[in-house]
């Protein structure tokens, strides 16, 4: 495409995973008139976006962020209808077992928040579950949550449904050229420079997921993230074990979940370290990422006990896939959303911390509002980026702080 010929946009993006395309989609639905670019340096939703377990879960541990999952099951329809495609989404629900004490009150607190949001919910039995779930064993939990409605979906082609409904609207996606720097004159972001020249935006919007920090640091800004990596393995295919419309299952008491992959099983852990990176050493072209060579069979070694509690026929069946990638945590498990205090015409659309496909919607939609100067639905005081002070974002501090977050995150 020729770059030339964008100037003055209104709206400029940096960074063409889900993110990005959603806040496209929305900021041109509301704004037909009003031009939108976003600058992808690989290809559409070909980082941490077609990575993603994706899990959908809309109940959460943290009540503000259920209405940005509400947001991204109501706008699916809307997208498949735009687009013209089906978008595969499976309802099959989810079940969240707990076993000790506290992960029993945990769960209570979180169906309490499900009730406060109309989200429908019962306590089943460790039977019901196992029926749902052939692979379980439940024998051991004191209390189990079936949240029906709860869905799945393929991450990459979610991502791509924003990204088509925002091209049809008249969004240009620019890939295959990379963002070198956002350009800030007089406490304000004036747009963006790369290898072709300088692009003036009204606003521009940093979505580039781990890659944000570098661009934010280098005019003063520290993004309180880190790469840390995310990763699960996929079983080989048994249609009377691995039903492909068998539930989600969370195990908050073994660092496990599980969801069904067409009739295998996707599954992941949170091992006790986990790995991250200094974001200047991740590769700029997204494919040959440093985590998916590491071998995270050590970290399965290591829950395996936890885990074949719940799964007992792990040991016998054969993995055919082990993926791994990295998403941007934070040291709170909350996102970066906003604007930036002390500087005009830049927005924060980052930190998705293993969440992004489930609160895309609401994201793209509270971002998008903020961007065209209108009030925004949704609550993002939790998610500002300046909440922890000062800091150097690339200390070996920070990077392992953000690492443990990760590692103790106990809702889907």
């Amino acid at each position: 495409m020729d770059t030339e010929n964008i100037k003055n946009t209104a709206l400029l993006i940096v960074g063409g995973g889900i993110f990005g395309a959603a806040i496209a989609y929305y900021f041109k639905r509301d704004n037909p008139s009003k031009e939108v670019v976003v600058y992808e340096r690989n290809e559409l939703c070909s980082g941490n976006t077609s990575l993603a377990a994706a899990l959908m879960t809309r109940v959460r541990t943290y009540s503000h962020v259920i209405p940005l999952s509400l947001e991204t099951y109501r706008v699916l329809p809307e997208l498949a209808k735009i687009t013209g495609d089906t978008i595969p989404v499976h309802y099959n629900g989810a079940l969240h077992l707990a076993v000790s004490p506290d992960k029993v009150t945990a769960l209570e607190k979180m169906m309490e928040i499900a009730t406060a949001h109309h989200i429908d919910f019962e306590y089943i039995t460790s039977q019901r579950a196992e029926q749902m779930a052939p692979w379980l064993n439940a024998s051991a939990a004191e209390r189990i949550a079936l949240v029906p409605g709860e869905a799945i979906t393929d991450p990459y082609l979610i991502g791509m449904a924003f990204a088509s409904a925002a091209r049809k609207s008249g969004v240009k996606f620019i890939r295959n050229t990379e963002v070198l720097e956002l350009v800030l004159q007089n406490k304000s972001v004036t747009g963006i420079r790369t290898k072709e020249g300088i692009y003036s935006a009204d606003t521009t919007v940093l979505a580039a997921g781990v890659w944000s920090g570098i661009l934010a640091y280098n005019i003063g800004i520290p993004l309180p993230m880190a790469p840390v990596r995310s990763q699960y393995w996929i079983t080989e295919s048994s249609g009377s074990m691995f039903p492909s419309n068998s539930p989600t299952v969370i195990i908050p008491d073994a660092n496990f979940y599980a969801r069904p992959q067409g009739n295998s099983l996707l599954f992941g852990i949170r091992e006790a370290n986990s790995v991250y990176a200094d974001p200047h050493s991740l590769p700029v072209n997204g494919n040959n990422y440093p985590f998916s060579t590491y071998d995270g069979w050590n970290d399965l070694i290591e829950n395996f006990e936890s885990m074949s509690r719940f799964f007992p026929g792990s040991a016998d069946i054969g993995i055919k896939n082990y993926i791994a990638g990295f998403s941007g945590y934070t040291p709170d498990n909350q996102f970066i959303l906003g604007e930036v205090e002390g500087i005009e015409g830049l927005l924060l659309a980052t930190g998705c911390a293993g969440a992004g496909i489930s609160v895309a919607g609401g994201v793209g939609l509270g971002i998008a509002c903020l961007a065209a100067k209108q009030p925004n639905p949704f609550d993002f005081s939790c998610y500002r980026h300046g909440r922890f002070g000062e800091f150097n974002p690339f200390s070996p501090e920070h990077l392992a702080r953000c690492a443990a977050a990760r590692s103790m995150k106990t809702s889907g």
